[in-house]
């Protein structure tokens, strides 16, 4: 395992930006300041067209800088901008109607998870991942305790990797990493100031390389 690849890894929430290549350009320089596991696109309420020109946009410029390009709910754009992947909040059976179609041609993520009983519902539909939270949950400096509870929970029971969401702050990464949780989430910590993002995705991985509890190599 490299360096990273044995602990805790970063996951960006592509940032609310109305104007298709400015969103790109802006998630492109976070991409520069060190290593990205995957990029989340959320739609934030744009019209199917627009949300397809904004994933065409973004995926080059998230795969030319290795990470994953994850569509949020929407698999025909998926498709269409040749995605790496799917984020669905959705029910269980959504999540493995999205499996049984899509995988293993494409990772498939299940968002929006808030409770043990959903937790264990959606990891027996088979997703690549459970991702604690929502994509916009960043609402405080912190990560929200109970996704900090549930990621602690999940990570010493289940090998199937989860996400849990951080806060606004870029700190909030060591809570999360040290509940033993694959990825951890931060949209605002990054997005808030775009011409920062290069530096808080930096000190993010900085924080991480430090204080992260090491994965054990298979």
């Amino acid at each position: 395992m490299t360096q990273t690849e044995n602990r805790c890894r970063l996951v960006l929430v592509a940032p609310e930006i109305a104007d298709a290549a400015q969103r790109a350009g802006v998630v492109a320089d976070a991409l520069r300041g060190g290593d990205v596991a995957s990029v989340i696109v959320p739609q934030y309420g744009l019209a199917a067209d627009a949300f397809q020109r904004h994933a065409e946009a973004l995926v080059p410029v998230i795969q030319a800088a290795g990470a994953a390009a994850l569509i949020d709910g929407d698999t025909r754009i998926a498709g269409r901008a040749k995605a790496d992947g799917l984020h669905i909040a959705g029910t269980a059976e959504a999540i493995g109607e999205a499996v049984e179609k899509h995988a293993p041609r494409l990772i498939v993520g299940a968002g929006n998870v808030t409770s043990r009983h959903q937790a264990l519902e959606i990891g027996d539909a088979g997703p690549d991942y459970v991702f604690f939270g929502r994509t916009d949950g960043d609402v405080k400096p912190e990560a929200h305790p109970k996704m900090l509870e549930l990621a602690e929970w999940w990570a010493s029971m289940i090998e199937l990797p989860c996400i849990a969401m951080g806060g606004t702050d870029v700190q909030s990464v060591v809570s999360v990493a040290a509940t033993g949780a694959e990825f951890v989430a931060l949209r605002l910590a990054v997005f808030a100031d775009p011409a920062e993002a290069a530096l808080k995705v930096a000190e993010a991985n900085a924080l991480l390389d430090e204080k992260a509890p090491r994965f054990d190599a298979e």
